[in-house]
């Protein structure tokens, strides 16, 4: 059976992630995502009411002319999890393929909610919730199968697509977690029983995100104990705290709840993405907040709020708001250029309960938004944080525990996927014959 890999976006970039993998005469796509920087430095841009080309031609989502080179039908969209990086293209994208998105209930909730926001187009793929463990069958000789994985958000699976040929593991995006937070610990049994089965792995495409990052990626449960040890230093304080991280990181949420009510202090998700994220979680039951949480996502409930704040005493809130990557209309920005009814005063604390994301665009925003703070007297209290990527020691593990016959690093510039191909040769692995750097719109032929 000829096996091939369309290799669409996120091969030159760390976003807007699509791959298609043709076995015989069916295709099944991987992720559909947005590259949220290229939109983000153009002013008041809706992509809802964008077209697909035009945000192709931004570099925002995928150009995904490459599928009509692939002789088969598609029978999946599989996204990966429920990060605009993978899942924010469906609604300009998916209308133009006759199959169903499959996906983890999380996910599923979110692509359905970007559906229904789309302006555009009117996407009626139909949608259907597979859980980890689950396996369908693609055409007649493939199956899919979800193994569980953790990252930074709930509901994360690495899709497996069996072929005669052997397995192809789409690898993005995960950390080697084994005391999640929520959830159940990445399924490392189950991976080393592919490897055993039939022929085993033939292809790995792998998150190289962290490629050059040296060791091993730390569990959810050290970033909760690290926001808590940073909330209990600051029990005795009696001015503002403010705390910011990414609006889809439910676990991470979580703790910031919990511990603000440890030290005395009434938390409230402030941001349109941080009530979505976080009321989707808590309708579905992967979170149960306390009863008295306020989630308020529209600009005037979010400025009322404020003013209940200022007018209670800062000292009794902890704000827990949208902008760690210092986006232009988040709330945290906003706060910044004090353009909200919360004022800052000095010795107040910011805790980013976040990295930044290693682009250019939200580097400069970050940079900008921190600066824009400490005017205002703002005290940093910076990467109180776990990656959800696998670092090096975590790549050699999975390579190890897989022992794929190719391997195509992805999710990372064409310098960045360098480490990461460096740590590969120094397993045996060979440019050009097993080991497969590659750009957007590429396609590799792995059998004939």
């Amino acid at each position: 059976m000829e096996i091939e890999i369309a290799t669409i976006g996120g091969y030159e970039e760390v976003g807007r992630q699509m791959t298609a993998v043709r076995a015989g005469e069916d295709v099944v796509i991987f992720d559909m995502g947005l590259n949220l920087s290229q939109v983000l430095i153009h002013d008041n841009v809706e992509t809802e009411r964008m077209h697909s080309l035009d945000l192709i031609d931004m570099g925002a989502i995928p150009d995904d002319r490459v599928m009509s080179e692939l002789d088969g039908e598609v029978q999946a969209i599989v996204p990966t999890h429920g990060h605009l990086d993978h899942i924010g293209a469906i609604s300009k994208l998916a209308h133009r393929y006759d199959a169903p998105v499959v996906a983890t209930p999380f996910t599923i909730a979110l692509v359905e909610q970007q559906l229904e926001s789309e302006e555009k187009f009117g996407a009626k793929n139909e949608t259907i919730e597979m859980d980890p463990g689950d396996t369908m069958s693609i055409g007649e000789r493939c199956e899919l199968e979800f193994v569980n994985v953790t990252h930074s958000i709930i509901d994360a699976i690495n899709p497996v697509l069996h072929t005669p040929e052997g397995a192809v593991i789409y690898g993005l995006d995960k950390r080697m977690d084994h005391t999640p937070v929520i959830g159940d610990p990445i399924d490392m049994d189950r991976f080393g029983e592919i490897a055993h089965e039939g022929p085993g792995v033939l292809c790995y495409i792998e998150d190289c995100t962290n490629g050059g990052r040296k060791g091993r990626t730390p569990s959810e449960s050290v970033a909760r104990r690290h926001v808590k040890d940073v909330f209990y230093s600051m029990e005795d304080y009696d001015g503002g705290i403010v705390a910011t991280t990414f609006s889809s990181h439910i676990a991470r949420v979580t703790s910031l709840v919990e511990y603000a009510k440890d030290i005395g202090r009434q938390p409230v998700l402030l941001g349109r993405s941080m009530e979505k994220y976080s009321g989707t979680a808590e309708r579905l039951d992967f979170v149960d907040f306390p009863g008295d949480l306020g989630m308020f996502g529209h600009r005037k409930s979010v400025d009322r709020t404020f003013k209940r704040i200022m007018n209670e005493g800062k000292e009794n809130f902890l704000p827990i708001v949208t902008g760690h990557q210092g986006e232009p209309r988040a709330m945290l920005t906003r706060m910044g250029r004090g353009e909200t009814p919360y004022e800052l005063d000095q010795g107040d604390k910011v805790v980013f309960s976040a990295r930044i994301i290693p682009e250019p665009t939200n580097e400069g925003q970050r940079y900008q938004s921190e600066q824009l703070l400490g005017m205002q007297g703002a005290r940093i209290y910076d990467d109180v944080h776990v990656s959800g990527h696998l670092s090096q020691e975590g790549h050699y593990e999975m390579l190890s525990t897989l022992q794929p016959k190719h391997v195509i690093p992805a999710h990372n510039s064409l310098g960045g996927i360098a480490p990461y191909a460096d740590l590969c040769r120094s397993e045996g692995y060979t440019m050009g014959r097993d080991l497969h750097t590659t750009y957007n719109g590429n396609t590799i032929q792995l059998t004939e």
